[in-house]
């Protein structure tokens, strides 16, 4: 089974039409897709009334990916608002319970910044971080290349397969230390994660300029690039029953027709965009 899913629900332009109130729009997005990143929940731990009111507004056999806490990934600056580390992971496991009940709880995405490389020390991290979430379905996300360098990309692997860690498999352009490649390889037989980050490589480090975090994500993918990872999910089928693909490449809107071509090519159900008004003057 593949599902294909968009980052977020609330800034795709292409499936709303205008003057669509915020809280109608995750109702009208899963009558496109079978599958939504949840953003919010990185900047802030969210209340479980709002994943109970999101499970609500999603059909049966839709699932949600869920971004795990920044401060849980080593992303925060500043306090954090939480007394502890037990009392921060003891909220989000709290928080994400409604989806968990509704069965709707793909995976919580476990990012990790640029700057946690591979060491003894980050990997009793992972191990730390995968013991507090319990037994609630965890994925790993890397963004430094020593992860996958030489001989460490099979150390990785078998230690994500050992501790019970979903591969979340990035697409991204290849722009130094700071990325990963496209590691085609699943660690749980259920579930594997695909992110479409785009391959915006002269934005996608700081050193890309001021505005670098709004454009990061500027990118359409082409027919061939598409046509490449219909081939990639194939692979990937090959060893895990569910692969759940997220199309990120928003900067500049692109990401709802990307996900709508990759169903196409899928040969999946799809359904046209929302009409829209045109704005003359």
């Amino acid at each position: 089974m593949i599902r294909i899913g968009l980052a977020g629900w609330g800034d795709h332009s292409d499936l709303y039409e205008q003057g669509l109130p915020a809280r109608d729009k995750l109702k009208v997005y899963g009558r496109y897709f079978s599958l939504v990143e949840v953003d919010s929940s990185f900047y802030a731990v969210q209340s479980p009334a709002n994943f109970e009111r999101w499970a609500g507004d999603t059909p049966d056999g839709f699932a949600f990916v869920v971004k795990a806490y920044q401060g849980m990934t080593g992303h925060q600056r500043g306090n954090n608002p939480f007394e502890d580390a037990d009392h921060m992971f003891q909220a989000f496991r709290e928080s994400v319970e409604p989806l968990r009940t509704a069965g709707k709880l793909k995976a919580v995405l476990f990012q990790y910044p640029p700057w946690f490389d591979c060491n003894r020390l980050n990997v009793e991290q992972l191990r730390e971080a995968k013991r507090r979430m319990g037994d609630l379905p965890v994925a790993l996300e890397f963004r430094h290349q020593s992860w996958f360098d030489g001989e460490m990309k099979a150390k990785t692997l078998a230690f994500m397969e050992k501790e019970g860690w979903i591969h979340s498999v990035c697409d991204e352009p290849q722009a130094g230390i700071g990325s990963v490649p496209t590691v085609l390889h699943p660690t749980d037989p259920d579930v594997t994660i695909v992110r479409m980050h785009g391959r915006n490589a002269a934005n996608w480090n700081q050193g890309g300029g001021p505005n670098w975090r709004e454009v990061r994500y500027l990118y359409r993918y082409n027919a061939d690039e598409l046509a490449e990872w219909k081939e990639h999910l194939a692979k990937l089928q090959e060893r895990s029953k569910e692969i759940c693909v997220i199309f990120n490449n928003n900067s500049g809107g692109d990401a709802a027709a990307n996900a709508m071509q990759m169903l196409e090519l899928l040969g999946l159900p799809t359904k046209p965009f929302a009409p829209r008004q045109l704005d003359l003057f």
